[in-house]
C-alpha cells in the first residue's frame, strides 16, 4: 500500500514539475495554479482528523463567484491548450493510478483510500475551486470539466464517479452557490484536501423523476429542514457534505446539507459502481440550507450533472472499444485472428461510430450550456443516445470476448455492469 502511495505521490510530483518548467504556463498565465498544485502535493500522508473534527469554516471576505461566460465558438472542436494539458495529464493518471486499482477496488467494493491522496496529488479539485482560493476556475469551465470526466473514466467508470463527487459538488456550490453557502463551504475545501462531498438525489421509485421529488425540505423561520430517503448516494458513507434535492412548497430545489446524528444509512450495493460505495441515506427533519437564490435554475442543475454521466459513459466505451480491439487482433481462430471475420469487425466499427455520436451530443449541449445559451434539448438528447447506446457497448463488447467476457479475468465484463448506471443515474454529478 506505502509502495503505491508513493508511486501515486511521485507520479503527481514529476508530473506537475515538469509543467512548471514550461514557459507555456507564463503564456497561459498558469504559474501560479500549478505553484498550488506543486504547494499541496508536497504534503505527505493524509491527516489524522476524525469526522467530527472537521469543520466549515464560514469565511466571510469571500465574495459570491459569478463565473463568466466564454466567447469561444459554439461546438469549436479544436481544444485549447489548457484544455490539452488537462486531457494529457487525465489520460496518464488514467492509465497509470485508476486501471491498475479497477479491480480490487471492484472485488472488494470499496473506494481506495488512496485516491483521495491521489486526487491531492493531481490537483483535481483545484480545477473547480475559483482563482479567489487559489484554483483555477476562473471562468465557466463546463467543456473541460466534460473532458476531465471523459477522460479518466477511460481508467475506470466507477473510481471516476467517486473521484468527481467532491470536484462536482465544489462545481455546484461555484456555479449556483449563494453568498452565504460559497463563503461557508467553498474556501473550507480550499484548506482541507480530506474534506468530502456528494449528491443525493435519486430516490427508489419506479421510472424516477428528478423534478418529482417525494423528499421534503420545509422552512421555519427563515431556516430549513429536510426528511425523506435518497439511494445510490456515491460515497454517502463517508460524504462531509451533501447536495440534497427536494420538494420546497411544490417546486424542487437543492440544499446544502452538513453530515449529522440525523442523517441514518445502508448500504445500497447495485450491479455497477460497486467501487463508489453506494448507499441509501435517510433525512430525519436535518438542518439544511438552501444552495442557491433567484438565478438558481433546477432544470440545468440536473442537465449539467447528467452530462457528467453521458460523458464518462463515452469514456468507459471508449475503453471497451480500445480493449476488444487489441483482444481480437491477438485472438487466433481457425488460423487467423478473430478481426479477420467480418462480424466481429462491424461489430468494433459500430462502437467507434457511436462512441464519436455520444461524444459529439455531449459536446454540443455543453458547449451551449458553456455559452450561457438554453440547452435543456440538447442534453436530454444526449441522455437519451448516452444511456442506450452505453449499454449496447458495454454488450457487444461482452459478445467480442466470447466466453472471457462472461469472467473477471477480463475488464470488459466489469464495465458492462458499470455502464448500465448511464440510464439509471439522474445527475448525481455536476459539471
Amino acid at each position: 500500500m506505502t509502495n503505491m502511495v508513493n508511486k501515486a505521490q511521485g507520479f503527481g510530483l514529476s508530473l506537475l514539475t515538469k509543467i512548471a518548467g514550461s514557459e507555456v504556463l507564463d503564456q497561459l498565465k498558469l504559474r501560479k495554479f500549478v505553484e498550488k498544485s506543486l504547494y499541496q502535493s508536497s504534503k505527505a500522508g493524509f491527516k489524522t482528523l476524525s469526522q467530527s473534527q472537521k469543520a466549515f469554516k464560514f469565511n466571510k471576505n469571500l465574495h459570491k463567484q459569478r463565473l463568466a461566460n466564454q466567447s469561444k465558438s459554439l461546438l469549436d472542436l479544436s481544444l485549447t491548450p489548457e484544455q490539452q494539458m488537462t486531457c494529457n495529464a487525465m489520460d496518464k493518471f488514467a492509465a497509470e493510478v485508476l486501471y491498475p486499482l479497477a479491480h480490487r477496488a471492484d472485488q472488494e467494493e470499496k473506494f481506495p483510500a488512496e485516491l483521495q491522496q491521489y486526487s491531492a496529488d493531481l490537483g483535481l479539485n483545484l480545477y473547480a475551486l475559483p482563482e479567489a482560493l487559489g484554483g483555477a476556475a476562473s471562468e465557466k469551465n463546463i467543456i473541460s470539466n466534460i473532458l476531465i470526466a471523459e477522460r479518466l473514466a477511460q481508467g475506470d467508470f466507477s473510481l471516476t464517479a467517486g473521484l468527481l463527487s467532491t470536484f462536482s459538488v465544489i462545481n455546484a456550490l461555484s456555479q449556483w452557490g449563494s453568498e452565504a453557502v460559497q463563503a461557508k463551504y467553498l474556501s473550507s475545501f480550499a484548506e482541507d484536501a480530506e474534506i468530502q462531498a456528494s449528491f443525493a438525489v435519486l430516490e427508489a421509485s419506479a421510472a424516477f423523476n428528478p423534478f418529482q421529488l417525494k423528499t421534503r425540505a420545509i422552512e421555519r423561520q427563515g431556516k430549513y429542514a429536510i426528511s425523506g430517503e435518497k439511494t445510490l448516494v456515491i460515497l454517502g458513507e463517508s460524504a462531509d457534505l451533501l447536495l440534497v434535492s427536494a420538494e420546497l412548497n411544490g417546486q424542487p430545489d437543492v440544499f446544502a446539507v452538513t453530515r449529522d446524528s440525523s442523517i441514518t444509512l445502508r448500504k445500497t450495493p447495485a450491479m455497477g459502481l460497486k467501487a463508489a460505495e453506494t448507499v441509501t441515506l435517510h433525512f430525519n427533519n436535518t438542518p439544511a440550507e438552501r444552495l442557491g437564490d433567484d438565478d438558481f435554475s433546477y432544470t440545468a442543475f440536473v442537465d449539467l450533472g447528467n452530462l457528467m454521466w453521458c460523458a464518462m459513459a463515452a469514456g468507459a466505451c471508449e475503453a471497451v472499444k480500445k480493449y476488444c480491439i487489441q483482444y481480437a487482433n491477438e485472438r487466433t481462430a481457425f488460423g487467423e485472428p478473430i478481426s479477420h471475420r467480418q462480424s466481429i469487425a462491424f461489430m468494433i466499427a459500430d462502437m467507434a461510430i457511436e462512441i464519436e455520436a455520444m461524444r459529439m451530443l455531449v459536446l454540443n449541449a455543453s458547449s451551449l450550456a458553456e455559452a450561457g445559451q438554453p440547452f435543456h434539448r440538447e442534453a436530454y438528447l444526449a441522455r437519451l443516445l448516452c444511456a442506450e447506446k452505453s449499454m449496447k457497448i458495454g454488450t457487444d463488447g461482452v459478445q467480442i470476448l466470447g466466453g472471457h467476457g462472461f469472467t473477471k479475468e477480463h475488464p470488459v465484463e466489469r464495465w458492462y455492469r458499470d455502464l448500465r448506471a448511464t440510464a439509471i443515474m439522474h445527475s448525481g454529478l455536476h459539471a
